[in-house]
């Protein structure tokens, strides 16, 4: 009875330990090569970040991001996690005012009303993407940091509107790393657009 018992044991961990765990990754790699790397965005043939996890840019020339609930550093993979704060908490309240007042501050004159995934952070507190509003609030920002005109940013924020899944699941979205690295691909006289002031999550 031994004998049969540990030919199984072999057989299937052969079968199921390596086989097809190999069959997958093969397949993946074959026919998902991005998804299966990580969805990397690459900036000069160098990783720039993955389009799965948002980065905290804070330079005015670039888009930014939701808020991040991940502390204490933002948007760390490793601590993926909501404030879990309710619509009635005073600390939520607050929160919001001051992320207002911060957007208010860094694009003075823009009296548009702020989208509200801009001063709420996602469920997961690592969300790469902004609603279409949310990223055309902040193109005066960067076209009077970057010294290009408005309608160019606005066209580009446009082209990176992602539609909703097969056109029924979710909503329409920019995915704000590869819109910011597409800004930087952008011509600005005068203007050094390889740079940013993005703070990397640690690995």
């Amino acid at each position: 009875m031994l004998r049969p018992a540990l030919a199984l044991l072999a057989a299937f961990t052969l079968l199921t330990g390596l086989a097809y765990p190999a069959l997958l990754t093969a397949a993946a790699q074959l026919l998902f090569p991005f998804q299966a790397n990580g969805s990397v965005l690459p900036r000069d043939a160098h990783p720039a970040g993955s389009a799965l996890i948002g980065q905290p840019f804070q330079d005015p020339r670039y888009f930014w991001g939701r808020p991040s609930a991940t502390a204490p550093i933002p948007y760390d993979g490793r601590a993926s996690a909501a404030s879990h704060l309710g619509p009635s908490s005073p600390a939520l309240a607050e929160a919001v005012r001051g992320r207002v007042a911060a957007l208010r501050v860094a694009d003075p004159g823009n009296e548009a009303p702020v989208p509200v995934d801009l001063v709420t952070a996602s469920a997961s507190g690592l969300d790469p993407h902004l609603s279409p509003a949310g990223a055309l609030y902040q193109v005066r920002r960067v076209a009077a940091a970057r010294g290009l005109p408005a309608t160019e940013v606005r066209a580009l924020v446009e082209r990176h509107v992602e539609p909703p899944l097969l056109g029924l699941f979710g909503a329409p979205r920019v995915n704000v790393l590869a819109l910011d690295l597409a800004l930087d691909a952008l011509e600005a006289p005068g203007v050094d657009a390889g740079t940013t002031e993005a703070e990397e999550p640690e690995p």
